[in-house]
């Protein structure tokens, strides 16, 4: 056995595992449970529960968690030992179907967008069967879904759970149509890229703004950026190579498909992909990554930052979220087949991802929403503001033609010619990629790419799997009462293709001419995450949760509120940082250089010499100086000045409009000075220091 055979799943409790332990009759329940959504048998649970002990406690755990995903964006868990006392001198290690079943974490303090009041304390944390428990930190860990005491959804996987359902429900009503009866269960597969920035700890704790906003709220450009294009793809440093390593390693433990990894665009920048999985899966999954991630770069000494922007001037970082639907048997939906033009069942499923996408652009927007993602949506390496989808030249071209009732001759095969007999000829792609592009199909599967770094995945594969759930419902209704199906078919494919085809653009999606056709073309450009979270609960929006099950309209409100505090708090938090950063460290540090200066112009006017660098300097920084005490003062006044009481919108309206934009400037007076300033004098590590510190 090699190595990766070896450790991969080591720490969790997969199949392989229930099936060596558990009796065989009980194996097979729970695979049918899990299988076809079934109710959980508590005696089921109770056999479960003592093999997962067994197991848990032979791997060295000392303790269980419920682990969930609250509306806070990370995981939360609460630790109970394997411990019942029998005496007062001693006790066994037990755990029961009922604790595995259900827990009771304190919800009082978790985002709850006014579901819960503070004095109302009891939440539920509710197994997850369908994501594999698994050891971390001495610790046995059960994926939940995390809800209040009168049913209200608290968390991120109990809504992402359900649109996983509603889209197996509605694809298989599709697929019977074309005769499937054999398929039980639909699946949204994900694979998220995950982009990050690796720094030496040691810059990093000399920074108040990397440890407390997670990007810096201040630092000059330094005389290299990424402009070589020399990161991207280049050979791994050692330190980064030797962290790469054992972060596979323990993701492997863990049962995450880690597999492609490789230097960014930007100076210190990096990614991992993983290989693609079941939706709720995937998304624990990039949930434990973002983890791993900073545990095992602080044994190498490293810090990650998982910011969509911690440097200005450099490409910031996304998780490119590669979406697709695959059923039980093992065909993956969105795959074209030889002959795209031809397969019909593969262009009814594609023309429902288009409908969705158009009628619920807004949602994919909003669900990538956030402070962070602001600095980044929209600049040279993201995608802009605006949805819309890439299909290429080829699906272009076949759907044109089926929607105008011609035949679609295609481009034929074609083999890339290198003009070198000694390399191997291979097959060429139809069609090229468009890394501009916020939603492209890439083969057999979309990749959504304004996901931020550091989100989680539900939410963007929540709205996705919801809008495109809605889509297929509303093509079944009308297809099983349909007297010819064929022809059905193709008029519904046509008409779908007339009323939607705006959403679909093949071209350069960073051009300004762009902007203003998706203008012309009726889509959304929601420029800031504060215009786009004030749509969430639109009756349109609304209407298709409640439809599909997925909120009441209370949850989708509650939901707005949070993402709009959050937003506000966010901001909060940078523009205080900022303030003690100027107040306690660049202005003293300012005010001492400039006072050295001073003092070196009056010994060169004693000694005859005129001094004029000394003079023109100290003249510039009291300037300088004077502009940063005035614009902290009024970021200051700004921050007093916000309309508390008046409700989550115009609160987060202010913040984006008043107190982001005194932010700014302060910023850019302070990086305006900081190139003035000796090196040994500034507070805090340069630039240059952070992005190019790590050998």
């Amino acid at each position: 056995m090699n190595k990766i055979e070896g450790i991969f799943g080591s720490m969790v409790f997969n199949d392989s595992v229930m099936r060596a332990r558990l009796p065989r009759a009980t194996f097979e329940a729970l695979q049918k449970t899990i299988r076809e959504g079934l109710e959980l048998d508590r005696n089921i649970a109770d056999v479960v529960a003592n093999a997962m002990k067994d197991w848990a406690l032979e791997k060295g755990a000392t303790h269980f968690t419920h682990w969930f995903q609250p509306m806070t964006g990370i995981t939360a868990e609460k630790h109970d030992a394997f411990l019942t006392p029998v005496n007062e001198s001693s006790m066994i290690a037990e755990f029961s179907g009922k604790e595995l079943i259900k827990g009771e974490p304190d919800a009082s303090s978790f985002p709850s967008g006014g579901l819960r009041a503070t004095f109302e304390a009891r939440g539920y944390t509710a197994w997850d069967p369908t994501s594999y428990a698994f050891i971390k930190d001495n610790t046995l860990c059960i994926p939940t879904a995390f809800c209040s005491y009168t049913g209200n959804v608290l968390d991120k996987k109990t809504p992402l759970l359900r649109s996983a359902e509603a889209l197996s429900t509605q694809a298989r009503r599709i697929l019977k149509l074309f005769g499937h009866e054999d398929v039980k269960r639909v699946f949204a597969t994900v694979g998220p890229e995950q982009e990050y920035f690796l720094i030496d700890q040691k810059v990093f704790e000399k920074r108040p703004d990397l440890r407390y906003a997670g990007r810096t709220l201040f630092g000059a450009r330094p005389s290299k950026g990424q402009e070589l294009e020399d990161q991207y793809f280049g050979a791994l440093k050692t330190r980064i190579s030797e962290f790469m390593r054992d972060l596979d390693e323990e993701l492997w433990k863990l049962g995450v498909f880690a597999r492609t990894e490789h230097n960014e665009v930007a100076p210190a920048q990096h990614e991992l992909a993983p290989v693609f999985t079941n939706v709720n899966v995937a998304t624990d999954h990039n949930q434990l990554t973002m983890e791993m991630m900073k545990k095992v770069a602080a044994k190498h000494g490293l810090a990650c930052l998982l910011h969509e922007k911690p440097f200005a001037g450099v490409n910031g970082s996304g998780k490119h979220n590669n979406w697709s639907m695959s059923t039980d048997t093992g065909v993956n939906l969105l795959d074209p087949g030889k002959s795209p033009a031809e397969n019909v069942q593969f262009l009814l499923f594609l023309v429902a991802v288009i409908r969705a996408v158009d009628d619920y652009q807004d949602l994919l927007r909003i669900s990538t929403a956030s402070a962070g993602n602001d600095h980044r949506l929209g600049a040279s390496e993201a995608p802009p503001a605006i949805v819309s989808m890439f299909l290429g030249d080829e699906l272009s071209g076949i759907l044109d033609a089926v929607m105008h009732k011609e035949n679609y001759l295609g481009a034929g095969k074609t083999y890339m010619e290198t003009g070198l007999g000694i390399l191997p000829k291979f097959r060429k792609d139809t069609t090229d990629r468009n890394r501009t592009s916020p939603f492209a199909f890439t083969g057999n599967k979309f990749e959504f790419r304004m996901v931020g770094s550091s989100h989680s995945i539900a939410d963007a594969n929540t709205m996705l799997n919801t809008m495109v759930a809605d889509a297929l419902r509303a093509f079944a209704d009308e297809l099983e009462n349909a007297e010819d199906l064929k022809v059905a078919v193709g008029k519904l494919i046509r008409r779908t293709l007339r009323e939607h085809s705006r959403i679909i653009f093949n071209g350069n999606n960073y051009s300004e001419d762009w902007v203003a056709e998706a203008e012309k073309r009726g889509l959304c450009n929601y420029r800031s995450s504060v215009d786009a979270i004030e749509h969430l609960a639109d009756e349109k929006n609304t209407a298709l949760f409640e439809r599909m099950g997925i909120f009441t309209a209370q949850e989708v409100r509650s939901r707005e509120d949070i993402m709009l505090e959050n937003y506000v708090k966010v901001i909060h938090i940078e523009a205080l940082t900022m303030l003690d950063m100027v107040r306690r460290d660049i202005l003293p540090a300012v005010v001492k250089f400039t006072s050295g200066l001073g003092e070196s112009a009056l010994r060169k006017k004693e000694l005859g010499v005129k001094g004029e660098y000394e003079k023109k300097m100290v003249g510039n920084l009291s300037a300088l100086t004077d502009s940063i005490a005035s614009l902290a003062d009024a970021l200051d006044q700004a921050v007093i000045d916000a309309p508390e009481g008046k409700g989550a919108l115009p609160l987060a309206q202010y913040y984006r409009d008043s107190v982001f934009p005194a932010m700014q400037e302060l910023r850019c007076v302070v990086d305006e000075t900081e190139l003035l300033v000796a090196k040994d004098v500034w507070p805090y590590p340069s630039y240059g220091q952070m992005l190019f510190s790590v050998l």
